[in-house]
C-alpha cells in the first residue's frame, strides 16, 4: 500500500529538502553546471515566497515525512480578464515518486489555492518534450495551441 500523498504550504523549515527538488527541476531544464542558478536567484527565489508582498507561492509534496515535489505558481493581472489570473511556474517530482499521483496533486493543491483566491483560470507552459509531463497535464487541462516566444533583453 503506498503512503499518502500530502499537499502544503512550503514552511522555512524545508529548505534543506526543497533545494535538491529545485535543483532536479533546474537540471531537467539544462539548469546546471555553467548553466545553473546563482545563489543570488536561489536566496531570492526562496525568499519571495514568504514575503507577504510577493504574489509568489510554493507548495509541496510530502510522503512520509519527506519532500517529493514542488510547485511554485503566481498571480498576476491580465489585460483579458478582470480578475487575477494564476501561472504554475515550476512543477517537479522526484523520478522514484513519479506515476503515483504526485504531480496532479501538486496541480490540484494550485487549482485549490487559485479558487480561494477568486482566480478562475490557471496556465503553465511546458517544453515539448517533456513527454511524461504532458501526459499528465493533457488529463488535468486543456492544450491551447498557443507557442510560447521569449528574449533576454
Amino acid at each position: 500500500m503506498q503512503s499518502p500523498i500530502l499537499v502544503r504550504p512550503i514552511q522555512q523549515s524545508d529548505f534543506a529538502a526543497w533545494l535538491p527538488l529545485w535543483n532536479g527541476y533546474n537540471a531537467f531544464y539544462g539548469r546546471e553546471g555553467a548553466t545553473a542558478l546563482s545563489p543570488e536567484i536561489i536566496s531570492t527565489t526562496w525568499q519571495r515566497f514568504f514575503e507577504p508582498t510577493e504574489p509568489v507561492y510554493a507548495l509541496v509534496a510530502e510522503t512520509e515525512g519527506k519532500l517529493v515535489g514542488l510547485t511554485h505558481y503566481l498571480f498576476h493581472r491580465s489585460t483579458t480578464r478582470v480578475e487575477l489570473t494564476c501561472y504554475l511556474q515550476d512543477l517537479f517530482t522526484v523520478e522514484a515518486q513519479r506515476g503515483r499521483g504526485v504531480g496532479r496533486s501538486l496541480i490540484e493543491g494550485v487549482y485549490q489555492a487559485a479558487k480561494a483566491a477568486g482566480i478562475k483560470r490557471v496556465y503553465w507552459q511546458t517544453h515539448e518534450t517533456n513527454v511524461a509531463g504532458r501526459l499528465l497535464y493533457d488529463r488535468v487541462a486543456k492544450h491551447a495551441g498557443f507557442i510560447v516566444y521569449g528574449s533576454e533583453v
